[in-house]
């Protein structure tokens, strides 16, 4: 079947599908419209773009405009004049690359025909084919949507058939998260827009970091607007986290604060996690969500809160603050150290208990507590059989190491720490990267993720000890780690970590781990590594002063921020701009990794005097307080309300880890939660201020 296509060298022609129930859609009654285009003009895109085609809308074959933006950005918008509601399941408009690309990119997984990547994780939507002579990007034009278009807008990347996508359906939530094209859409009387940006490189910069020119254009044209218009928040922060100590420690206290004694030494800390059944204000019966315990690991680290709460308590000379930072401290301190190796969580036991015919999850105190591991993991959902998590423990020993250097020379935390480093390095494998877990009975390598950039993890850490210890073993032992994650890791974007696959998004932890999905020619992506990695790579420069871990450093931290939201989406129902997805297959925005990424991207914009950094930097920050139950957060507390109308003041600090988890909000409330984690919410997000504020002097 002859088609007619798009040629810059002379003219662009635009092909029009006729299709008005199902699809794929049909290639009859085609019809042809040409738009003269001076070939001087658009000669440099001939050499990257064979075609484009789009579809009519009924019988609406439309009216195109392109116009050149500068030397490397196209302006492409379609308007279509309905004379009649219209019902067409699928519209599409599709650009295929005149070269076979080495590099892909998109913001979410399309493993089948059958699924988009729909307008709910359009954070810093973009589409990334690369070469090695050239770039080309496709960017939504957000000014169309910030309409409130009447049909949802998708995007799509075939590696197979290499092509480029931009389209309008409606989409279903399937897997964890992924979405499927639906029949149905529907388009009232009137004017229909849609419109795109289409890039094209050939710098040798944009060459090395395809993520810089789209994640410069998004905040240049929106986030910047945004954000000095007062998105996420406006005004300062010190109201959040006075919110958020009263909450975890007078009105919520009952539930979040723990203390108990271990081996004769009183510790403490907050919980892991609570539900809004716990709040002083709910009408029923208390049922705890998971099991009471608190958690060292990647995730929910209760000495990283605990260090902000001792940087706040020296602050405002709040003496009762302090001890319980200080009660934190003891209770990491206290974690048993076999061979150098630690577990990750300290739990109580569960048990049901029944109140007028209902069963309830409550705990049997810490007098009956066990030491476990993070269930997150390919083993054991089971905390007491689960395996040591070499990630879980570098990143605790690397908070003791800046708890030593940043706010106490208490040298039992140092030494807790190089008893771990001793024990690390006598795991590495010979190529540089560490184990992800030990067996939890014989302590060795388990065969999951031993190439992973969970890595990138140690190598800070072990720089860190280094700096204090000048010791070059410790050294010597990170670069060639960082060494392995270069070679492997960040030039396929092969970004695989724990949570990953064994978090709430198991998609492909079956069939996955290590490949690639075919149809995108990307890994399954977590930005959680993309962070350890960026932030590896920034403290091998300092170590060494060598450009080439800079310029990766940066390339990495790029990478991380195309899952940043650099505007505002009008379907989402709270601000949102600067704050983070997770995975390219799950629906999160707002999620609480956003409090620990943001004094990064503030050293890199330090470091590199970018400015953009610096306001997303601050806008991630921001973003951590969102979610919170409070009068500062007005829109925030109109959803929180609609959803549980028996909120009320007692409750205010109260913070879900993210929003529209489920790949779905709604006016009505839909996308709020109903927990805190406090290490992963509104004490992290708190325990960022106070660290940013500590070493930038100001939040702008």
């Amino acid at each position: 079947m002859n088609q007619m296509k798009i040629s810059f060298t002379c003219f662009l022609i635009f092909i029009f599908h006729l299709s008005t129930f199902g699809f794929p859609l049909k290639a009859e009654n085609r019809v042809a419209e040409k738009i003269q285009i001076d070939r001087n003009l658009f000669r440099p895109f001939s050499e990257a773009i064979h075609s484009i085609q789009y579809d009519m809308l009924g019988k609406d074959k439309g009216k195109s405009r392109v116009r050149m933006i500068d030397k490397n950005t196209l302006h492409v918008t379609l308007t279509f004049s309905l004379q009649e509601t219209l019902r067409q399941d699928d519209w599409q408009l599709t650009v295929a690359p005149a070269f076979a690309p080495s590099f892909h990119w998109a913001p979410h997984l399309t493993p089948t025909d059958n699924h988009i990547i729909d307008q709910h994780v359009f954070r810093s939507p973009a589409l990334i084919m690369a070469d090695t002579e050239q770039v080309i990007v496709l960017i939504p034009d957000l000014n169309i949507l910030q309409k409130d278009v009447p049909v949802r807008w998708y995007l799509d990347l075939n590696a197979e058939t290499n092509t480029l996508s931009l389209g309008m359906s409606n989409s279903s939530v399937a897997e964890h998260v992924l979405f499927h094209r639906e029949a149905g859409a529907e388009y009232p009387q009137g004017e229909i827009e849609i419109g795109f940006y289409l890039m094209r490189y050939t710098d040798e910069a944009t060459l090395k970091n395809p993520f810089r020119k789209p994640l410069d254009f998004l905040w240049s044209r929106w986030g910047r607007e945004f954000y000095k218009a007062g998105n996420p928040i406006c005004g300062g922060l010190e109201s959040y986290v006075k919110h958020t100590y009263n909450w975890a420690f007078d009105t919520w206290g009952k539930s979040v604060w723990q203390e108990f004694e271990l081996n004769g030494k009183k510790v403490g800390a907050p919980t892991f996690i609570v539900n809004v059944t716990q709040s002083p204000n709910f009408p029923g019966e208390i049922n705890e969500r998971e099991f009471r315990s608190v958690w060292n690991q990647a995730w929910f680290s209760s000495l990283r809160s605990a260090s902000g709460l001792y940087r706040y308590a020296r602050r405002t000379g709040n003496s009762a603050l302090l001890e319980k930072a200080n009660l934190t401290k003891e209770l990491a301190l206290a974690f048993p150290q076999k061979n150098g190796f630690f577990p990750g969580l300290i739990a109580a036991e569960m048990h049901e208990v029944e109140i007028a015919g209902k069963k309830y999850n409550r705990s049997k105190g810490w007098n009956h507590f066990y030491w476990g591991n993070s269930n997150r993991n390919p083993y054991a959902w089971n905390p007491r059989e689960s395996p040591f998590h070499i990630l879980d423990m570098s990143w605790t020993a690397l908070l003791m190491l800046r708890w030593y250097d940043e706010l106490e020379n208490d040298k039992r935390l140092l030494k807790y720490a190089e008893n771990y480093a001793n024990a690390l390095l006598g795991i590495q494998y010979p190529n540089g990267f560490f184990p992800a877990w030990l067996d939890a009975h014989t302590m060795k390598p388990m065969q999951h993720l031993n190439d992973s950039p969970e890595t990138s993890m140690s190598v800070t850490f072990l720089l860190k000890l280094y700096e204090l210890t000048q010791k070059e073993e410790y050294k010597n032992a990170a670069l060639k780690a960082m060494e392995a994650v270069i070679e492997n890791v960040v030039p396929e974007g092969r970004w695989e970590d724990f949570e990953t696959y064994w978090s709430c998004s198991r998609y492909g932890s079956d069939n996955l781990v290590g490949k690639k999905v075919a149809r995108n020619n990307m890994y399954k992506q977590n930005n959680f590594s993309m962070f350890w990695t960026a932030e590896a790579l920034l403290e091998c420069y300092r170590a060494t002063s060598n450009e080439k871990f800079l310029e990766l450093g940066q390339r990495t931290l790029d990478e991380l921020l195309m899952t940043q939201a650099s505007w505002q989406p009008p379907y989402m129902y709270v601000n949102v701009l600067g704050g983070f997805g997770v995975l390219n297959a799950d629906g999160e925005w707002n999620d609480s990794r956003q409090s620990l990424f943001a004094e990064l991207i503030l050293q890199y914009g330090k470091l590199l005097n970018k400015p953009e950094y610096t306001q997303r930097g601050f806008a991630a920050l921001k973003a951590a307080f969102v979610m919170m139950y409070c009068p500062q957060n007005p829109q925030t507390k109109k959803q929180w309300e609609k959803v549980y109308p028996f909120f009320g003041p007692e409750d205010y600090g109260f913070t879900m880890e993210n929003y529209g988890h489920g790949g779905r909000t709604s006016p009505e409330g839909e996308g709020m939660g109903e927990f805190t984690i406090y290490d992963w919410g509104n004490g992290a997000a708190a325990e960022a201020y106070n660290r940013i504020l500590d070493k930038f002097g100001k939040i702008e």
